[in-house]
């Protein structure tokens, strides 16, 4: 479908991020304008009637769509930045409501689980003295502690052994630290798949695989990735989660298990570079032509709006 010129703001805080540049070059090879704002230096007008956005002084106007680039230290700020565009009419490739929500470990293990989505066994204490209760309920050690605030595998733990789990959790207990500890998922062998979805189809996939000794398959910590073809239970899986975040642009994480996959956590602000290198694929483009659709499935609201008022 042929699309008249759009102007599609970007939230980004630096327009030189490989997600940032490749979203751009995308909008502008499709005909459309970018306009990449740093979401910190927008100022919300709240008004009855008459939500408004500044940026440098000057109000945003003439905006057809936003595609929110939210990193995890600033989704509070973020998120409002987000929701006034929503209060303005605006379409966004991201609902506010669905990233604070995915930005919330604990809330997104229990909406998946409700959801029917595999997870590894997870235990949420408020720092609990049973400790020992905690690590047998998710199978005992090895296991794995997550600082319940941490990213791209950042604050996870390993605990080899029960002593080792022990001193972590009470550690962490010790610093007033959030955490929860979860199954350790032995036959992934430190590798885990990566599932890119747009709309409501999974457009690219990789697994990733630690570095030698590292359970960790984060790029950021040093990980590889290689091309992979999900399995049909690995895609409906991946679409599951995404579909019970409400997220139309996601980053689904899972381990292979002997249970079939299980979920780590859907990221809301997926990468594109892991993505597009390891798979050879244009996933800025297929980004793009969903926000396209979704501006002309606003558009078509509009107008049966607009004939309804008439023909009543």
């Amino acid at each position: 479908m042929q699309h008249n010129e759009l102007r599609i703001v970007i939230l980004s805080r630096n327009r030189t991020l490989y997600s940032t540049k490749r979203l751009v070059e995308a909008i502008e090879a499709r005909g459309h304008r970018a306009v990449v704002l740093d979401h910190l230096r927008c100022d919300i007008v709240i008004e009855q009637d008459k939500p408004a956005i500044f940026y440098n002084g000057e109000i945003i106007k003439n905006v057809h769509a936003v595609i929110p680039r939210i990193g995890a230290s600033v989704t509070f700020y973020g998120a409002a930045v987000v929701r006034q565009f929503e209060m303005m009419g605006i379409p966004t490739a991201v609902e506010s409501q669905a990233l604070v929500r995915s930005r919330d470990k604990l809330r997104s293990l229990q909406i998946m689980a409700r959801s029917d989505v595999g997870m590894p066994k997870t235990v949420f204490t408020n720092y609990s003295k049973e400790v020992a209760k905690i690590i047998d309920s998710v199978g005992g050690a090895p296991l794995i502690v997550k600082l319940l605030e941490g990213t791209q595998g950042y604050g996870v733990v390993l605990a080899p052994t029960k002593k080792a789990a022990e001193s972590i959790i009470e550690a962490f207990h010790s610093m007033k630290a959030r955490v929860i500890v979860q199954e350790f998922i032995q036959e992934a062998k430190g590798a885990d798949i990566r599932a890119f979805v747009v709309g409501n189809k999974v457009v690219g996939a990789m697994k990733r695989q630690g570095k030698e000794g590292e359970f960790r398959s984060n790029l950021h910590q040093g990980g590889t990735g290689k091309l992979i073809k999900l399995s049909k239970k690995e895609r409906e899986v991946a679409l599951t989660a995404a579909k019970a975040m409400n997220l139309s642009i996601a980053g689904v994480d899972m381990l292979q298990s002997e249970r079939g996959p299980l979920v780590l956590e859907v990221n809301s602000s997926p990468g594109l570079e892991g993505i597009e290198k390891t798979t050879g694929k244009d996933i800025a483009t297929e980004v793009i032509k969903y926000v396209e659709d979704l501006i002309e499935k606003v558009n078509q609201k509009k107008r049966s709006r607009r004939k309804y008022k008439n023909d009543a």
